[in-house]
């Protein structure tokens, strides 16, 4: 009885080390916008551009501050002997004398006027944190496609390993076959040799493929910023494609400039760089504002006494007004002038980058496409022809007018067109997602389920 408890307790604590754990294609998505590094610190990143904004705004807003102050002396005179005016002496006695003084005053300082730069500030700022919040979404939406494409990817090669795992089972049934009858003297022993060695390679084709799925297993884990240790197992199945849904599939895709348009008009990373250029411009506006009069302003109120309760019987009230004008300063202006254009040039220059690179992405993408749908198109009807070709080719080995190498063959041919059918459905849905992203129709929202922090 001892022993039969101590192997159900053995039994209990293996199930429980190898237990797994299902993730869904939606989890891993809801995971990787929570957990991504790059992510995160966009997020941050984004909590000091609202802090930016909120102190340009301040700028406009009088100071005001508060000083206090307490002092104390004293003062001792051992006394002595001195002469009058008359020449006699006289005696002074020794003095001690002690004073207090307190002080408090509060006041501040407001900048009426600095060539209107503290305003464009202001747009500069709004404009950047605008940018980075489109830039954000931008990032959360690729972050989402790279979620897919390795998902997909993990799906992708555990097909490729059961056909492979079954292409073993049909290798090692026909050894069987074979084997039999060449005992029987109706098969050659080339043909054995020949099945042996195709049945080995079956199994090496296994073995890589398990390495493979359990490559792809990593790779996502390690993206997710999961435990690589923990056992997952990947749930969600993918849609499959025929020639009754390619319409459904392609409904989203049109001529390339119709597609490049929209793009042009919702990709929120073209938007962000809009912002941007936005703000180098304000940025001239506030390098030129050292052009222009600077007027300031002042206002101070201060009281002091020898005595905490006289502290405001004295009182002084003050207001001040400056006017600063630049006569010459060592081409320091001119200098930042010249820079903030140089920043808005360069701004200008990557909005036309990008958009250069939106409507490669979506023309490539869109040729991609085109041709991973073709490719499949031929690949399902290729397994249907290589499936025959293998059932006649072994029924004519069985009736001995077809040779083994015709079987052997057919196999391949049966074997490559199953993982060429496999490798391009998985082509076909992720170019799909990766022309959806290029378009901006690649949504996230749906997958969030916390807030931001710090908003």
């Amino acid at each position: 009885m001892k022993k039969i408890v101590i192997l159900m307790l053995s039994m209990l604590i293996t199930t429980s080390s190898f237990a797994q754990t299902d993730l869904s294609l939606e989890e891993a998505i809801q995971i990787a916008l929570q957990r991504n590094s790059a992510l995160v610190k966009a997020k941050n990143n984004l909590v000091g551009n609202k802090a930016s904004v909120r102190s340009a705004y301040g700028n406009l807003i009088p100071t005001f501050g508060l000083r206090t102050s307490w002092d104390w002396r004293r003062v001792e005179d051992s006394g002595g002997t001195q002469l009058d005016n008359n020449g006699n002496p006289y005696v002074i006695p020794p003095t001690s004398i002690e004073t207090r003084n307190y002080n408090l005053g509060a006041g501040g300082s407001v900048v009426l006027f600095d060539g209107l730069a503290n305003y464009a500030n202001i747009s500069s700022e709004e404009n950047r944190y605008e940018a980075a919040e489109l830039n954000l979404d931008k990032m959360k939406r690729d972050i989402v496609q790279t979620t897919i494409i390795f998902y997909y990817t993990i799906l992708k090669n555990k097909a490729l390993l059961k056909v492979r795992e079954e292409n073993l089972k049909y290798n090692q049934k026909l050894l069987e076959t074979i084997s039999e009858r060449n005992k029987l003297g109706s098969a050659p022993i080339a043909d054995l040799y020949a099945q042996q060695v195709q049945s080995g390679s079956a199994e090496v084709e296994v073995i890589r493929s398990q390495n493979q799925v359990d490559v792809a297993q990593n790779t996502l884990i390690d993206y997710l910023s999961l435990d690589v240790l923990q056992e997952y197992n990947f749930v969600s199945k993918i849609d499959t494609v025929n020639a009754s849904n390619f319409n459904y599939y392609s409904k989203d895709f049109d001529n390339v400039k119709s597609m490049v348009d929209y793009a042009l008009l919702h990709r929120t990373d073209y938007q962000g760089q809009q912002r941007i250029v936005k703000s180098t411009d304000e940025g001239i506006t506030i390098a030129k504002g050292n052009y222009w009069p600077n007027i300031t302003g002042g206002y101070n109120f201060s009281t002091t006494s020898l005595a905490i309760d006289e502290l405001f019987n004295r009182r002084v009230w003050g207001v001040n007004l400056g006017l600063s004008f630049p006569i010459f300063s060592n081409w320091n202006t001119e200098t930042s002038v010249q820079y903030a254009k140089i920043n808005y040039y360069n701004a200008e220059e990557d909005l036309r980058a990008l958009k250069r690179k939106i409507k490669i992405e979506i023309k490539q993408g869109y040729l991609d496409f085109v041709a991973v749908k073709k490719a499949l198109d031929v690949a399902i009807k290729t397994v249907q022809s290589a499936a025959e070709n293998r059932r006649v080719q072994y029924e004519r080995y069985s009736l001995g007018s077809g040779t083994f190498l015709e079987v052997l063959q057919s196999d391949r041919d049966y074997q490559n067109a199953l993982s060429s059918r496999i490798d391009a459905e998985f082509n076909f849905h992720s170019a799909r997602k990766t022309l959806l992203n290029s378009l901006g129709k690649l949504g996230y929202k749906e997958y969030e389920i916390t807030t931001d922090k710090g908003e």
